[in-house]
C-alpha cells in the first residue's frame, strides 16, 4: 500500500527577519496575493478556500489541515526545516508548537532546506548579482551534534514517520557541501546512542540515474522532482517573448500539465531506492513573475493520473518503502498545493482520495 507523505511550507507567518527582507508582516500570503495573469489561459491569482488567508501559529489551522490530509489518504506531513548552522533557525515556530503541543495527532517527519537565501534580482537584464540574505554554513562536528540534538524531541516523538524502523529524513541540497556525508555519519552514531535504531535519509536529486553517487555518501534514497525538469523536454516546451515598444516583457516558460504527465513519474521510480513524486500543479511566478515556469491547465482529474502512475510505480517495492512524496501541501507561492482553492475547492483531495481509497479496498 503506497504511503503518501506531504511537504508542508511553515512561510505562513510573520518573522522578524523577513519583516527585515522583504517589509512588515510579510508571509507567502504577500507573494501570493500580488500575483497576476501573464499570459492568455494563465490562471492567477490562486486564492485559498475552505482554510483562508491564514497564520500558522493558529493551531487550530495546523490541525484542520491534518484532518483534511488524513481523509485524503495522505499518512503524514513531512515539514520544511532551516537549520543555517551556528544554531541559526528560521520559520521553526509551527513545527515546534505542533511538537510541543502533541497536535495535530498526526504523522509526520522533517526536510531540512539546507541552502543559502537570497533576495532574487528577477529582471534578467540587471547586472547587480542577487543580494545574500542569510548563508548555509556547515561549521563541523559540534554544530552537527548542536543540530540533532535540537531535533531529538522529535525524533522521539512517536508521530516520527519511520521507514523500516528508521527516522525518514530528507536532505535538499545534498551535493551542498562535502560534510554532508560526515553530518550522515554523525546523526547515525548520536541516533543509536539515544535508543533510536537509525536514520532513512533521502537526497533531493536532479537526476536520479545518478542515484548510486548519492547511496555512496550515505544516503538510503532519492527523490527528483520531475514536474520541475520539464524544460530538458523541448517538444512541449514553450518560451515567449513580446516586445511593446522599447520595453520586453517575459512570459514564463509554459508547459501544458496534460501533457507533462508522461515525464512525471519515470521507470527510474520503479525501483527500490528512488521515490516517485506527484506535484498538482506547478506555477512560480507570484515569486519569480516572467522568469518563472508554469505547468498550464493543470485540472485534478489529470493530478488523479500522476497518483495512478506513482502508485503502480511502488506497488512491487517492499511494504514499508512504497512511498511517494507529495509536492506539496501548501506551497501556494508555487501554485503547488493540496489545500481547497476557489477554482476547484477540494478537487485535488478528493481526487486523491477516491484512487487511495479504492486501493486499499482491493
Amino acid at each position: 500500500m503506497a504511503r503518501f507523505l506531504s511537504l508542508y511550507l511553515p512561510q505562513f507567518h510573520p518573522v522578524l527577519e523577513n519583516d527585515e527582507w522583504w517589509g512588515k508582516g510579510f508571509t507567502e500570503w504577500t507573494n501570493v496575493t500580488r500575483a497576476r495573469k501573464l499570459f492568455p489561459g494563465h490562471h492567477q491569482p490562486h486564492i485559498p478556500a475552505d482554510l483562508g488567508f491564514y497564520d500558522l501559529r493558529i493551531s487550530e489551522i495546523r490541525e484542520e489541515q491534518a484532518k483534511m490530509a488524513k481523509e485524503a489518504g495522505i499518512e503524514g506531513f513531512c515539514y520544511w526545516h532551516y537549520w543555517f548552522g551556528n544554531g541559526k533557525q528560521l520559520l521553526e515556530r509551527p513545527f515546534n508548537e505542533v511538537l510541543s503541543s502533541g497536535k495535530p495527532d498526526f504523522p509526520f517527519c522533517l526536510a531540512w532546506a539546507n541552502e543559502s537565501w537570497y533576495k532574487k534580482l528577477w529582471n534578467t537584464n540587471d547586472t547587480r548579482k542577487d543580494e545574500l540574505l542569510i548563508k548555509q554554513l556547515y561549521p563541523g562536528e559540534k554544530d552537527y551534534i548542536n543540530h540533532f540534538n535540537s531535533l531529538l524531541p522529535a525524533f522521539l516523538d512517536e508521530r516520527y514517520i519511520k521507514v523500516n524502523d528508521k527516522l525518514f529524513f530528507i536532505i535538499y541540497n545534498a551535493g551542498d557541501s562535502p560534510e554532508i556525508s560526515s553530518i550522515i555519519k554523525i546523526w547515525r552514531e548520536l541516533a543509536k546512542k539515544n535508543g533510536l535504531n537509525d536514520f532513512y535519509f533521502v537526497a533531493k536529486v536532479f537526476d536520479c540515474r545518478h542515484e548510486n553517487e548519492y547511496l555512496k555518501l550515505g544516503f538510503d534514497a532519492v527523490y527528483n522532482d520531475n514536474s520541475l525538469n520539464i524544460h530538458h523536454h523541448s517538444s512541449i516546451f514553450k518560451k515567449v517573448t513580446l516586445m511593446l515598444g522599447r520595453k520586453f516583457f517575459g512570459i514564463p516558460s509554459v508547459f501544458q500539465y496534460k501533457k507533462a504527465i508522461k515525464y512525471m513519474i519515470t521507470d527510474d521510480c520503479s525501483r527500490t531506492g528512488v521515490i516517485p513524486v506527484v506535484a498538482p500543479n506547478w506555477d512560480h511566478t507570484p515569486r519569480s513573475r516572467g522568469n518563472g515556469m508554469v505547468l498550464n491547465n493543470s485540472k485534478p482529474e489529470y493530478f488523479g493520473q500522476v497518483v495512478k502512475l506513482a502508485m503502480d510505480a511502488v506497488k512491487n517495492k517492499p511494504k514499508e518503502e512504497q512511498i511517494i512524496i507529495v509536492k506539496s501541501w501548501n506551497e501556494w507561492g508555487e501554485g503547488n498545493y493540496m489545500e481547497p482553492d476557489l477554482k476547484y475547492g477540494k478537487g485535488y483531495l478528493n481526487i486523491m482520495k477516491d484512487i487511495v481509497f479504492a486501493d486499499k479496498q482491493e
